[in-house]
């Protein structure tokens, strides 16, 4: 059975260093930074979130148990200033020997109940085009597509 829970100081330590280092390989793999600015402005955009941790404003973080363990984690920000009864799922992360269980699905529709009891009407989320399984995954929830990026590397030939 999957569950959320409040993370842990402990666990909001662990997490903070693994996605501050995870979220900066992404933006490299991306091309969005340089893999020498990567860790800086990964380490900056966590800061302008979490400026208090755990006790940060409008940033809610849950551990995802699945028979009471420990095996991912979420991140919901309830954020007004997102307008509109937006809420913005930062982080959804599932150890890797849990995946393609149904887990981050499950998990998902638990944060939806947690979403509408902050009176928030939707939910939204950035995916890098290049983890097509997540994609596929939010699609499968209802998640639908409201901005394409795109980019093309040039060359002097």
């Amino acid at each position: 059975m999957v569950s959320l829970r409040a993370m842990t100081e402990e666990e909001f330590r662990s997490f903070l260093s693994k996605d501050i280092e995870d979220y900066a390989a992404e933006k490299v793999k991306a091309g969005n930074w340089t893999a020498e600015e990567a860790l800086r402005r990964s380490q900056q955009d966590h800061d302008g979130l979490l400026p208090r941790g755990l006790a940060s404003p409008h940033q809610h973080l849950y551990t995802i148990e699945l028979d009471g363990e420990p095996v991912g984690r979420l991140w919901l920000s309830t954020d007004p200033k997102l307008g509109g009864g937006v809420g913005f799922i930062y982080d959804v992360f599932v150890a890797e020997a849990f995946r393609r269980r149904g887990v981050a699905k499950q998990a998902l529709r638990l944060l939806e109940t947690e979403a509408l009891q902050f009176g928030l009407k939707s939910l939204a989320l950035h995916v890098f085009g290049f983890n097509t399984a997540a994609r596929s995954m939010y699609e499968d929830l209802g998640y639908t597509v409201t901005n394409i990026n795109m980019a093309k590397a040039l060359s002097a030939e």
